[in-house]
């Protein structure tokens, strides 16, 4: 039986890194309220994109039951590389989706904006990309409904 050893996870990584990562949100479907469904492994979009956003930070971590990332997976620090695990942190700006509901959530790899979107812009309705990437991760959650007052934060750890 063949195995995926540690620098083979660690090559995965790299490759990844390497790559534009973005958040993609989405209103998903308001029946979704009463009950989520589950996330299916074969889903390659979200259901009703509202918008992308660039990572603010992709860093190296590790497993540490002190570390200063808490994800619902376990505790993890930054290190300075390379290591099979990967630090995603996406900060959205106080408009971004204002007034929406955010239902799911979609971590895209090799997303791409149009070529004619502003130097610098870090959010993107789904217009102004010409191409999504790969679906990586996909999350169904509780509606959280977009108030002008509340900038958004999301934080995950892919594990290879």
């Amino acid at each position: 039986m063949a195995i995926l050893t540690r620098a083979g996870r660690i090559e995965l990584a790299n490759a990844i890194k390497q790559k534009s990562i973005y958040l993609a949100w989405g209103q998903g479907a308001i029946e979704w309220d009463t009950q989520l469904p589950s996330e299916p492994s074969s889903s390659t979009e979200l259901t009703s994109i509202l918008g992308y956003r660039k990572a603010t930070r992709v860093l190296y971590c590790d497993a540490d039951e002190q570390g200063e990332i808490q994800v619902p997976n376990g505790r993890y620090k930054i290190v300075a590389g390379p290591t099979p695990h990967l630090y995603c942190q996406f900060n959205y700006d106080f408009n971004d989706g204002l007034s929406k509901s955010i239902r799911e959530l979609g971590l895209m790899v090799g997303t791409k904006p149009k070529a004619s979107t502003p130097s610098g812009q870090l959010y993107f309705q789904p217009e102004d990309i010409e191409q999504k990437g790969t679906l990586l991760l996909l999350e169904h959650r509780p509606a959280i409904y977009r108030d002008q007052g509340v900038r958004e934060s999301f934080e995950f750890v892919i594990s290879f």
